[in-house]
């Protein structure tokens, strides 16, 4: 007879730095394992690592007392870096961009079509990665397919309001809540659930998650009109040729008499879009609301039941995203 009750298997627990790695070794195995028709794509994406931010926050947010992780965390962090570099082979052929962490987007060397076939075969295979874990009665409340709606609901809004010169202050930030933000919650989420000791505050690594994917997504508003397109690694000063209207344009064209109105009328240059940044000061504005997430985060982190260590690390992520580094 077959034992019904068969025994699983000690749980394996890893430092950060293991399980880091081995998000990084499983997220390029199962992109360089795809099925043969579309393998030469995944592969492709994998010549252009990211910063593994989202799947870092989901381990720190996942350890312990003893500074040790659960091995299921690295089936979520690989599972949420590819629905991440999912949307990101979307937005590349919203956008229509060339350049994506300084090589050639999988729509330039591929065209459109296979870029967008890639995209949904990538989300697929993260809701596939999701689901292998173990004991997965243990984690039933962390959907997946939840934050997936969120991300494309908020692509879909911020697609809808393109070239809305009309869009308000509260408007732009439900998009990104849902566009950027939401991936980042996921993330925490994740982490926290698979902590033990985190369990009791999930919801404030939740808000840790939201405030920190807001600050990402403000910083980056920033730095397409600061930073150059070699330091990017991607296109910048770019935005409102796609029609995407962003913060620091949105207070220009709050403040600044007139200005809305002529754009409304005529297409305004680049240089008009950058010296109205400037002089109302759009970008001050922008790191301003980045700063009041920034300490709404950092108050969160001081609360949490956690190690210092943990809240350290916590720290070190909250800053890279203020920082844009």
């Amino acid at each position: 007879m077959i034992n019904e009750h068969v025994t699983e298997s000690p749980a394996e627990f890893l430092t950060f730095d293991d399980a880091a790695e081995r998000v990084k070794q499983e997220v390029g195995r199962l992109l360089s394992a795809s099925p043969k028709p579309i393998r030469s794509y995944t592969q492709h994406l994998t010549l252009s690592w990211g910063k593994f931010l989202r799947s870092r926050a989901l381990l720190a947010c996942a350890e312990n007392r003893e500074g040790l992780i659960h091995s299921n965390a690295v089936k979520f962090a690989s599972a949420v870096e590819i629905l991440h570099l999912a949307t990101l082979v979307h937005d590349d052929v919203i956008d229509n961009s060339n350049i994506r962490r300084g090589f050639v987007t999988l729509q330039k060397k591929y065209g459109k079509r296979a870029a967008v076939i890639c995209g949904d075969y990538l989300f697929c295979l993260a809701l596939e990665q999701a689901a292998s874990i173990s004991n997965k009665k243990d984690y039933l409340d962390f959907s997946v397919p939840d934050y997936m709606t969120r991300i494309c609901l908020g692509e879909l809004k911020q697609n809808q309001n393109n070239y809305n010169l009309d869009l308000s202050v509260a408007g732009y930030l439900r998009i990104i809540s849902g566009k950027t933000a939401a991936l980042f919650e996921a993330s925490f989420y994740g982490g926290a659930i698979l902590c033990e000791e985190a369990k009791e505050d999930v919801g404030k690594y939740m808000r840790l998650g939201h405030h920190i994917g807001m600050i990402f997504q403000l910083t980056d508003d920033c730095i397409d009109f600061e930073a150059p397109q070699q330091l990017a690694k991607k296109p910048v000063q770019s935005d409102y040729e796609q029609g995407v209207i962003t913060l620091p344009l949105i207070y220009a064209f709050q403040t600044r008499i007139g200005f809305k109105e002529k754009a409304k009328e005529e297409r305004i240059s680049r240089n008009e879009i950058n010296t109205a940044v400037a002089e109302t000061g759009g970008l001050n504005y922008t790191r301003m609301i980045s700063k009041k997430y920034y300490d709404k985060a950092f108050a969160i982190i001081r609360e949490l039941d956690a190690s210092d260590s943990k809240k350290e690390r916590l720290q070190s992520i909250l800053n890279k995203a203020y920082r844009g580094l």
